[in-house]
């Protein structure tokens, strides 16, 4: 990988006066370690990013949008960035540190929920969340399943915000991940709050059916994108696939991933909203039944 080449630090190093407990992730020019805080002995996630190239640079202007976003927003569902550590000469930072609120728990990519009532609880905190990058100018720009972390206990929390940008960002190349990629994305119009909707529609949408939309990246094939928006496939419903999916839900995730921004939901507390009241009728349904809801799908685990 690009970032190989960034100094690996050894359980027990101590990097920036915190000491490291393990390394937990990697990236194109990063290494994320836990790490604990020897005087409060508070536990943290160090994000450690190293310009190796100048093809690098990306990823250090990336690393601090991410806190300048996160800092910025500061809600409860947004992972939080204490500080921002620079190393390198005031008019040339070559390595950052970024250190960040540790999330206990584990991605809906790696374990989705298991029945809707549980999944729209997720949704509906995954989409207050967003509301309020919304509501201080910044659109996540990446919104997939492997971005939503949830606690044992049920709390979820938006993570990595990597391709944040300001509303009405027009990015000087395509940015997202194929399988969530919105149109707009794919041809590099004004990035806006309606991204974030057709992203975690798509979310919403894998979750419902393991499967994906279709999208102008799909499988990595750029030829879509560069042809009209009105070629791109529309996905089957989601209830089609799964005919499990409550209908409200349904009408809700596929609302989402229409192929025109204006054809979306207006706003991300519109989506919210609607989860509110998906999930009130589906505790309703769960209450007077005694039997409590079907599960999303019959995979174990």
């Amino acid at each position: 990988m690009d970032g190989a080449a960034v100094p690996v630090k050894q359980k027990g190093d101590m990097v920036e006066g915190y000491r490291v407990l393990a390394e937990v992730g990697r990236g194109a020019a990063s290494v994320i370690y836990l790490v604990q805080d020897p005087k409060t002995k508070h536990i943290w996630a160090l994000k450690q990013v190293e310009k190796q190239s100048e093809k690098d640079q990306r990823f250090l202007d990336q690393a601090l949008e991410e806190a300048k976003v996160a800092q910025a927003v500061n809600h409860a569902g947004i992972r939080r960035i204490e500080k921002v550590i620079k190393k390198g000469s005031f008019l040339a930072v070559k390595e950052l540190y970024l250190l960040m609120e540790y999330v206990d728990g584990i991605s809906l990519e790696k374990h989705p929920p298991a029945t809707f009532e549980s999944a729209v609880d997720i949704f509906e905190q995954t989409a207050e969340a967003l509301a309020a990058m919304h509501e201080k100018g910044f659109v996540h720009a990446d919104m997939k399943p492997n971005n939503i972390v949830v606690s044992e206990e049920g709390r979820a929390k938006v993570i990595d915000l990597g391709q944040s940008c300001a509303i009405g960002t027009v990015k000087p190349r395509i940015q997202g991940t194929p399988d969530y990629i919105a149109p707009e994305q794919v041809h590099r119009r004004p990035i806006t709050p309606r991204t974030d909707v057709y992203n975690f529609g798509a979310t919403m949408y894998w979750v419902m059916t393991r499967q994906h939309v279709p999208t102008a990246l799909a499988k990595g094939d750029s030829l879509v994108g560069s042809l009209d928006d009105n070629l791109i496939a529309r996905p089957k419903p989601a209830i089609e696939l799964n005919p499990r999916v409550p209908i409200k839900l349904n009408d809700l995730v596929m609302h989402c991933v229409e192929v025109e921004a204006d054809n979306r939901p207006a706003s991300m507390h519109e989506v919210a909203d609607r989860l509110n009241l998906i999930l009130g009728m589906l505790r309703a349904k769960s209450g007077s039944t005694r039997a409590g809801l079907p599960a999303i799908t019959d995979e174990k685990g």
